[in-house]
């Protein structure tokens, strides 16, 4: 049962803010509890009953979160100005006491609202200290005040947030919330922006109207400049022709916003190119009157100074091999060209990504350093002229094709390989992938020693054929192996049992003896018998407090076990109410195989199936051992007809279980709104004994039948 919150509004309609001046008044009451609240409503110490107040309702409203009561206040009167206290209870279930909260309504009360001291949106230097106030300018009670997000450099003292030394990562919108509970909360953002200024570039575009890649007198040229900005449209572009500012003019046009670029950039555009246009020309970003330093370029403009990129690969760098793990480089050079502009790498499949995780790359000088190469990395990689700080003009590009060298992947099946002595074994490595798929090894080891045996032919799968005898059990290894390397199959081969399988459902396993003494039936299956030799005995072995008690052969007397048959043994003079550890192995012509264990304990002999096992009223609060699913959407609830949810639905739910007295409880659920179609309350059973339809062979237990009484109701059933 959690602590409730009580909130107050006043009618849709009304715009004028003073609860004195309304009609109505709404007191929600709300709680989150598990079995559902009762409510009750006090004004002052004085219980309210709607039955005897004329002048208020108590209702549920639908479409809610967790359990909720309304107050509604009609028609305001004088004495409707109290304190009002909302109690909850779930009838001391688990010892939860009631809890409760009190409002108190006056004809000052009203809902909070706000003012920022600064405006919507805040543009600073970084370094700067920031402050950001919100003032209350109406509410009752006082509004509570709250800002969020808050940094690691943010302070917050009253109604003020202190940002100091504000870096990029601060920016952002800051949100002020003021409430009371009265009416809905006052919410104000706040968008800070923090200036930021890098990566200046560059563009020479020739006339784009004559498809010309080259500088050329009597032609058309543009220069464009771009910065990365935060905020981009605040960003003030100069130009400069040999250190002397440029304006407007016929053959000189500057372009603030370039339409043709991408936004943010400023363009120089020289009309019908002269000699007295040849020059250096330099473009300088900054933010007006900002502590930003400002970024500079300069682009020297003559015949000999601009010509188109010429991209090469170097001798052997169209494919370049590596092994997986190793580092290389991919290369792709402009070896002509002024000025030499950036390459861009990316991979040639769209949907495939860089080692960043980016979906490309920049590199100056044109080599992509890949480091820790892995085989997901190969592939076929594309090499670009980058628009900037260049020609802009058709993009060069080259391909290089990466592969990745690694060891064969290998498939060995079932490693654990039994079998009957002197019966043929077939081992078999299947090779999954391999780059370079060419093996050239395969080779067979036993227990470290290779096999002599003809070399394999490396195109087929590696196989090796062999009959087992009491010599030849052990590890084999499959080593197979490919220009990057090796790799290996293992696998165990034994003649030697499985374990036996424990059968932990056996009934009454206890028989009680003289002298305080017990006995216990152990029973148990074989797993595969038919895979190895034939199993003549059991080694049992009965241990307290690792001390043997108990050691010796169980003879199945020429009874072979069978697969999923039970076999039992009964171990007797076991002390009352002692519990021992049980180790049981299979024994064959040629070996014993490995022990299987488990503990056994002392219980009271009981007869079978126990009768609160499989009768159940819901009469214990332990409700017979059923649990809630956790996965579900809502719960079942346990009630009778004096308990029963005071919420729930008219004409739903039965009135009393089968037993038709007022105490007998059942379990409910609520199916009416706010539930929808498909939502699932789902009540789990106890664990049941039950691992097949009648158990193994032998275990004389039967299937168990399950019956119940439901009652459903409504329209739709």
């Amino acid at each position: 049962l959690d602590i409730p919150v009580l909130t107050v509004h006043q009618t849709i309609s009304d715009v004028r803010g003073s609860y004195y001046q309304e009609k109505t008044v709404f007191l929600r009451c709300t709680v989150n509890s598990n079995p559902p609240a009762r409510f009750i409503w006090k004004r002052g110490n004085m219980l309210i009953e709607q039955s005897k107040d004329n002048g208020v309702d108590i209702y549920e409203p639908l479409y809610t979160q967790g359990e909720t009561k309304v107050l509604k206040l009609k028609n305001l009167r004088p004495k409707d100005f109290a304190d009002y206290t909302c109690q909850v209870s779930v009838r001391n279930v688990c010892s939860i006491e009631d809890k409760s909260v009190t409002f108190r309504l006056t004809n000052a009360t009203s809902p909070p609202m706000i003012r920022l001291s600064v405006n919507d949106t805040v543009v600073v230097d970084p370094g700067q200290d920031v402050l950001l106030t919100c003032e209350v300018t109406a509410g009752f009670p006082l509004p509570t005040l709250r800002w969020s997000p808050l940094p690691l450099s943010a302070q917050v003292r009253g109604p003020t947030l202190n940002l100091r030394a504000v870096t990029p990562t601060d920016a952002g919108f800051y949100n002020c919330t003021a409430y009371n509970n009265v009416g809905n909360q006052a919410r104000k953002n706040v968008n800070l922006v923090v200036r930021t200024m890098s990566n200046l570039t560059f563009q020479i575009t020739p006339d784009s109207n004559k498809d010309s890649e080259t500088i050329q007198m009597g032609r058309d040229l543009k220069l464009s400049c771009h910065v990365d900005a935060t905020p981009q449209d605040k960003v003030n572009y100069t130009w400069y022709k040999n250190g002397a500012p440029v304006f407007n003019s016929d053959s000189l046009i500057l372009l603030r916003s370039d339409p043709d670029m991408a936004p943010g950039t400023s363009s120089l555009e020289i009309v019908d190119m002269k000699f007295r246009d040849l020059a250096t020309y330099s473009c300088v970003a900054n933010f007006p009157g900002s502590r930003v330093p400002e970024l500079r370029v300069d682009v020297n403009i003559s015949q000999n100074s601009v010509s188109p990129p010429v991209l090469a690969l170097p001798p052997g760098g169209q494919v370049v091999n590596v092994r997986e793990g190793g580092n290389i480089d991919l290369v792709c050079l402009v070896v002509e060209g002024k000025p030499r502009p950036p390459i861009l790498w990316s991979r040639m499949e769209k949907d495939l990504l860089m080692s960043s995780g980016a979906t490309t790359m920049e590199t100056l000088d044109g080599r992509l350093m890949l480091r820790n190469v892995s085989r997901d990395m190969m592939g076929a990689y594309r090499c670009q002229t980058a628009p900037y700080n260049g020609l802009n003009i058709k993009r060069r590009e080259a391909q290089v094709q990466l592969n990745v060298q690694y060891p064969p992947i290998l498939d060995p099946g079932d490693p654990d390989v039994r079998s009957r002595n002197y019966q043929m074994v077939t081992l078999r490595c299947t090779v999954v992938r391999s780059f370079p798929t060419r093996l050239i090894d395969i080779r067979w080891f036993r227990n470290g020693e290779i096999i002599r045996m003809p070399m394999p032919d490396t195109k087929e799968k590696p196989e090796l054929k062999f009959k087992l005898d009491p010599t030849n059990n052990g590890s084999y290894e499959c080593r197979v192996t490919n220009s990057a390397g090796t790799s290996t199959c293992a696998f165990n081969v034994s003649a030697q049992p499985y374990n036996a399988e424990f059968y932990f459902d056996t009934p009454n396993p206890v028989r009680i003896q003289k002298g305080n003494n017990y006995s216990y039936n152990l029973q148990w299956t074989q797993r595969d018998p038919e895979a190895t030799d034939r199993i003549i005995g059991y080694w049992i072995n009965v241990r307290k407090n690792k001390q043997n008690v108990l050691s010796k052969q169980i003879d199945l007397k020429g009874k072979e076990p069978e697969k999923g048959v039970l076999l039992s043994h009964t171990i007797s003079d076991l002390r009352i109410p002692l519990s021992y550890e049980v180790r049981l192995a299979p024994i064959t012509t040629y070996s014993t195989g490995e022990y299987a264990s488990r503990i056994i304990q002392y219980s009271e002999p009981y007869t079978y199936p126990r009768p609160s096992d499989h009768v159940c009223g819901f009469e214990d609060q332990r409700i017979c051992g059923f649990s809630q699913d956790r996965s579900d959407v809502f719960d079942w609830t346990r009630q009778n007809h004096l308990s029963q949810n005071p919420k729930r639905s008219a004409n739903t739910g039965p009135e009393t279980d089968r037993s038709g007295t007022k105490e007998g409880y059942y379990m409910y659920i609520e199916a009416s709104r706010p539930r929808t179609e498909g939502d699932k309350a789902r009540l789990l059973s106890p664990l049941f004994n039950v691992t097949s339809v009648r158990g193994p062979k032998g275990s004389g237990r039967v299937p168990y039948c399950v019956a119940f009484y439901y009652h459903m109701k409504g329209k739709h059933i």
